[in-house]
């Protein structure tokens, strides 16, 4: 898939779809579906607007990236969005945009879909263009629930990455590079991966999880370690099942499965290490 900046675009005829498509999900998906070419934000319009509003997202530009360049597209345009473009009116992001650029015979967007100054400009904008021919697409529904990054945050946070995985239409993922702890986890006979969560990010709440770290089966703690009291702040600790590696410097892609149980304080090491391995044992199965 080309990536490239929107000046940077080879000017000729594209099918766009439209979006800032936060957590690539089954949503987004419907709106991109068919198009060849994908435009998209960077930052999120939020972070300039209105930074106390914008949300942690549920994933970074490299891998929103990766995820739609896993749909099949061709291409993925994208406008570093600025307070310049963000004062553009949705009649001069159409005319300088979709139409003189990107040569936009078809654009795709999803029903909530907003743009220009203020938000001014919907669907039913692009709509009233003769120009190109506009899909608008409904919100996305699953057992009763609207599929959208807000809900699915949600449930993230909530440790709910199973309801979240049937919306995102895969494991939700958080990846970081692994950094030396306090070495707590290979005194206790289980070493462990540890990730600083990037703050501008959503990670699962508090809790254990069985998940795949680079692909193998792992028992993750995501939390304080409060039963050392060590102050610290949260870390993603992974446990790789059946094997010990050595990630220290590298980049870990972990995938949330299932949460197991929540964290809470042990009252010795001994009870610790007990529950650890009833967690890696029911990692095991479910992993499978």
């Amino acid at each position: 898939m080309l990536v490239t900046e929107l000046d940077a675009a080879e000017p000729r005829p594209r099918r766009v779809a439209v979006g800032e498509f936060d957590g690539v999900h089954l949503g987004h998906r419907e709106v991109i579906a068919g198009n060849d070419t994908v435009l998209t934000f960077e930052p999120h319009p939020l972070q300039v607007v209105r930074p106390e509003a914008c949300p942690k997202l549920l994933t970074s530009f490299p891998v929103k990236t990766e995820l739609i360049a896993g749909l099949g597209v061709a291409e993925l345009v994208v406008i570093p969005f600025d307070a310049s473009f963000a004062a553009q009116s949705p009649q001069e992001f159409i005319e300088h945009v979709l139409v003189d650029r990107l040569q936009a015979t078809h654009v795709s967007v999803g029903e909530n879909f907003r743009f220009g100054h203020r938000a001014a400009g919907d669907p039913q904008t692009l709509a009233a263009d003769p120009r190109f021919e506009t899909r608008v697409v409904p919100l996305v529904e699953i057992d009763g629930e609207i599929v959208s990054s807000s809900h699915i945050r949600a449930l993230v946070q909530a440790g709910d990455v199973e309801a979240a995985e049937r919306m995102l239409g895969g494991p939700f993922q958080l990846r970081g590079e692994v950094v030396p702890g306090d070495r707590r986890g290979r005194e206790l006979g289980f070493p462990t991966a540890n990730i600083v969560p990037d703050e501008a990010l959503v990670h699962p709440g508090h809790g254990v999880y069985v998940a795949l770290a680079d692909g193998d089966c792992a028992a993750v703690n995501v939390g304080v370690r409060p039963t050392f009291g060590t102050g610290r702040a949260v870390l993603v600790e992974a446990y790789v099942l059946d094997r010990e590696v050595d990630l220290y410097g590298k980049t870990l892609k972990v995938e949330f499965l299932r949460r197991l149980r929540g964290e809470r304080r042990f009252p010795s090491a001994d009870a610790l290490i007990e529950q650890m391995r009833r967690d890696i044992e029911q990692a095991r199965d479910l992993c499978g």
